[in-house]
């Protein structure tokens, strides 16, 4: 029996959440009194490999096949599957993004194993399997049974901090054959967004509402943003007019992220935003209506005009 986390990577390096990931299977490992593995798919330098160890890995296969370059959903399960065979994994935990959201399914059916998905705290019991997850747009919490013997937990974003460790991870590097009729995904062109900070690589979002008023009112928002060192973010009825790219839209339709700071501006919290935002660790809220329903779900708020109030921040941030 062991814990396996598929540790994804960009461009060869691993992110901070790669990091909570192994923190955490670290964690659920030693309550199952089970050994942590890392699979990790793709063009990786051992050195930065070795950095996996330091957060609760203690074996590290990696995977480095040109048919497996590019992530495609089918063909990473059927890879995933054959190694959590022949590791006697019961536990399997990815990302609760992109990539977790393509492959955790398809390796649920291929396994017969249970899926909780977006799970945001260590298993509230290992007999029977009992996690713990956001449900109904975060406005409510579920405790969720896994009987199946072997079990996938996708782990939302920024909901466990990562826990360095001493241990010196033994890495494996393997050979797989590859089902190269499973592989139908292809990239035919690379945009790559440049001097500017990523939504999702964002630890700290200031984002603005209709409340702005208009696209004119914008230099002050982005200002903070730049003070900050953050991502600029918005509500969909701001990308939808057209004052803001659609890349920056945030809620359940748009990008759902989870920043250690969310700033709102301007944006009085319907229910379809704060799904998209309810992972975030702070949320501060400025906007003129008291009744907002923003102000319910943040810890900090500000009652004013955001045109009166974004420039005193950047001034006080900046003589701080």
């Amino acid at each position: 029996m062991s814990v396996l986390v598929f540790t994804e990577n960009w461009d060869g390096k691993f992110k901070k959440f790669s990091f909570e990931l192994l923190s955490y299977a670290s964690e659920a490992a030693k309550m199952m009194g089970a050994p942590v593995i890392t699979l990790s798919i793709g063009k990786v330098d051992e050195t930065e490999l070795r950095t996996l160890g330091n957060y609760g890995a203690q074996k590290i296969i990696h995977i480095d096949n040109e048919l497996l370059a590019i992530m495609d959903g089918q063909a990473y399960a059927s890879i995933i599957s054959e190694i959590v065979v022949t590791e006697k994994a019961s536990l399997i935990l990815m990302a609760d993004n992109n990539t977790g959201k393509a492959v955790a399914p398809r390796l649920s059916v291929r396994l017969k194993a249970g899926l909780a998905s977006g799970v945001s705290k260590l298993p509230l019991n290992t007999d029977p399997f009992t996690v713990y997850k956001k449900t109904y747009s975060g406005n409510a919490f579920a405790h969720m049974v896994i009987k199946s013997e072997v079990k996938i937990i996708t782990l939302a974003h920024n909901s466990f901090d990562p826990i360095t460790t001493d241990n010196n991870a033994t890495i494996v590097k393997t050979n797989v054959n590859v089902d190269s009729t499973l592989v139908r995904t292809k990239v035919k062109d690379t945009i790559k967004q440049s001097g500017k900070i990523l939504l999702a690589d964002a630890d700290i979002v200031v984002s603005g509402g209709r409340g702005m008023k208009s696209p004119d009112n914008w230099p002050p928002l982005i200002e903070l943003a730049d003070a900050l060192g953050a991502a600029t973010a918005c509500s969909r009825p701001v990308s939808d007019e057209g004052w803001r790219p659609h890349e920056e839209h945030t809620e359940q339709t748009g990008k759902i992220i989870a920043p250690n700071l969310y700033i709102a501006v301007g944006i009085s919290g319907a229910t379809q935003h704060l799904a998209g935002i309810s992972s975030s660790k702070y949320i501060v809220a400025i906007n003129t209506d008291k009744d907002a329903p923003i102000f319910e779900a943040a810890q900090y708020g500000i009652i004013g005009d955001a045109m009166k109030i974004l420039p005193k921040l950047v001034t006080a941030l900046k003589n701080r």
